[in-house]
């Protein structure tokens, strides 16, 4: 069987399914889940794992499934790959927490050390660590407006920054995540995203010569001066929102209104980062220098730690004892994260991200020509999604058939998320290190769950 890498590999299949999904155990879980655990807590799958190794989980009645979730982008380098579990040891037998507030320790600087020689900037860098995507946002922020000496935020409609507060003001989707919390912070200003699909002016690129960041000069005149904003706040290529990718020259007509109003571009790159793309960054593939670069999920393996790494004479402008936590940078997390840094480079997986992209888009363009409702394909790299349409003519959402392809996916194998505002992209975030017939085996099942809910 020709994989993304035009290697042929065994026909075994990975997927098993021992029971009915989910499971008898699975099913008892669920109602132990039900009694004692907060009904906020979402789950995608009704499935509980018992084990997991590199692109497969396998749950607690032996059905054995393959990951095109990936723990939500956590998991680009494998579930349990195994530099990480050697180095993650090694630091357990030495200690697992001091603070590094009170005690500091060498695998924060040294993890420090590789994101400063990583993010892309011609320019001295410096780097803090939290403990997921949402703090590094947190701390981005109160960054900017303490450089800045500004207080307005610019962000994007169907961005994701987290659930926390002032994540959640920048936050775009307002069910579930934003519903009933509010007030949110102040001095937070929305635009609508290069979303070309469903763009905000009704217009075409590249006709439209960019008029979704022209209209950045509205807003300084109409809402917010630029004189008093202090950061703009974007996701190189949108995660919840869909997969989104701006198009050519999006991102250096965006910095240059930065640049020439003083307001720092920071980029969110929790999901986008650490090889998904193609790149270790998505912002190198536009050829752009942002002030920060905020990264998370797959950047310690699977265990809590989100850094944010930016100019020197930024990241400085908070004193002694405005940043920082109980619990970030912890020297396990960050001996994982050292451990991801050297499998990414070792094994390649920026290119492979590229091969596994350029397959999936190969299969998935002949599934948009049998199905009208697969109305688009988004995403860069191995961050693909495919956008799922009533009517290809409307583009009216349809958020049901992403719900009945998902079902179906998990019901034979297959683990999936959706994503965007409307509920209604199916996006693929499987583990980089996925071997090619695994990888063709979970798009034979995904392909089957099209023809049951499309044909």
């Amino acid at each position: 069987m020709k994989g993304p890498s035009g290697g042929t590999e065994s026909m075994t299949k990975t997927i098993r399914l021992r029971t009915e999904v989910p499971g008898p155990k699975s099913r008892a879980l669920m109602q132990r889940r039900h009694d004692a655990v907060v009904r906020g807590v979402y789950h995608a799958t009704p499935v509980f794992a018992a084990y997991a190794e590199g692109a497969v989980v396998e749950d607690v009645d032996g059905n054995r499934f393959l990951d095109f979730s990936g723990g939500i982008g956590c998991n680009n380098v494998g579930h349990r790959a195994e530099p990480v579990l050697r180095r993650v040891q090694a630091q357990l037998d030495r200690y697992i927490h001091t603070c590094f507030s009170v005690v500091p320790y060498e695998p924060y600087i040294a993890l420090a050390e590789r994101l400063n020689q990583l993010v892309p900037g011609n320019f001295a860098k410096k780097t803090f660590l939290c403990n997921s995507g949402a703090e590094a946002v947190e701390n981005a922020v109160k960054i900017a407006r303490a450089y800045t000496k500004r207080s307005a935020i610019i962000c994007f409609d169907d961005a994701f920054h987290g659930r926390t507060l002032m994540a959640l003001a920048l936050t775009s989707k307002t069910h579930p995540y934003k519903a009933g919390f509010q007030p949110f912070p102040a001095d937070v200003y929305r635009v609508p995203y290069a979303y070309c699909y469903r763009c905000a002016y009704g217009k075409e690129y590249p006709s439209c010569k960019l008029a979704c960041v022209d209209a950045l000069q509205s807003v300084f005149k109409r809402t917010v001066p630029a004189d008093a904003v202090a950061a703009v706040v974007i996701e190189p290529v949108l995660g919840e929102g869909g997969f989104i990718t701006p198009p050519p020259g999006y991102f250096r007509e965006l910095q240059a209104v930065c640049r020439k109003h003083g307001i720092l571009l920071i980029a969110d790159e929790v999901q986008t980062g650490i090889a998904r793309t193609g790149t270790f960054f998505a912002i190198e593939q536009f050829d752009i220098e942002p002030d920060m670069v905020l990264t998370a999920k797959s950047i310690a393996g699977g265990l809590p730690l989100s850094a944010g790494t930016g100019r020197a004479d930024v990241m400085d402008a908070p004193g002694p004892g405005g940043l920082g936590g109980t619990f970030v940078g912890n020297p396990v997390a960050c001996e994982a994260a050292l451990a991801v840094l050297d499998v990414v480079e070792q094994e390649k997986l920026c290119a492979r991200a590229v091969a596994l992209g350029q397959h999936f888009a190969t299969r998935a363009e002949c599934w948009q020509e049998r199905w009208p409702q697969i109305g688009a394909l988004h995403g860069m790299g191995a961050m693909r999604s495919l956008e799922m349409v009533r009517d290809p003519a409307t583009r009216e959402p349809d958020e049901q058939v992403v719900a009945a392809v998902s079902k179906y996916c998990y019901e034979n194998g297959l683990l999936t998320i959706s994503a965007g505002t409307y509920g209604n992209i199916l996006r693929l975030l499987m583990p980089l290190v996925i071997t090619d017939a695994q990888f063709e085996e979970g798009l034979d099942v995904l392909e089957a769950a099209l023809a049951a809910n499309c044909g």
